[in-house]
């Protein structure tokens, strides 16, 4: 895949609404590792609830004869299709987490998004001589650092291509 930049865009910057759409995914990173762990605990058990449970007649609500069997299948490979995008989603969120340079931000970065804190909470775990206005900065420029880096891996062009 041949990406095409600007001849001064070595390092391309993520638009806003790019950036928008990082932030976003940071602010689901956690669930999305709590549902990835519970998928992978309870896959046999998630299968066997769609095919015994009332999930798997309901997938059509306009069918009135649907097919449990069939409609189990379709669930299972619905489960499996969005952990799979979880599982791609939450590895290139860690690598650019993982290429932030400035220490603070990442430490920033990784405690609100990542460990899934509240904002109050970050700010009381970093205020060791950080105001609350520059933990704010700092994670405003993790955003922007971690957007610009899945800019630059091609990530956004596969993300829309998805959907």
């Amino acid at each position: 895949m041949e990406m095409v930049w600007g001849q001064e865009e070595l390092f391309p910057k993520a638009s806003e609404a790019e950036v928008q759409r990082t932030k976003f995914l940071l602010s689901k990173y956690k669930s999305m590792t709590l549902l990835m762990a519970d998928y992978e605990q309870f896959t046999r058990d998630l299968q066997q609830v769609s095919v015994d449970g009332e999930v798997a007649r309901r997938i059509d609500q306009d069918e009135l004869h649907a097919d449990k069997a069939a409609n189990a299948v379709i669930l299972k490979e619905k489960q499996r299709w969005v952990y799979e995008q979880y599982q791609f989603y939450t590895s290139v969120i860690r690598r650019a987490v993982g290429l932030i340079q400035d220490v603070d931000t990442q430490r920033a970065i990784q405690h609100r998004y990542i460990d899934g804190h509240s904002f109050k909470e970050t700010i009381l775990f970093l205020r060791h001589g950080l105001s609350d206005s520059t933990i704010r900065r700092k994670l405003d420029e993790g955003i922007k650092s971690i957007s610009n880096t899945l800019k630059l891996m091609g990530f956004f062009e596969k993300d829309d291509a998805e959907f």
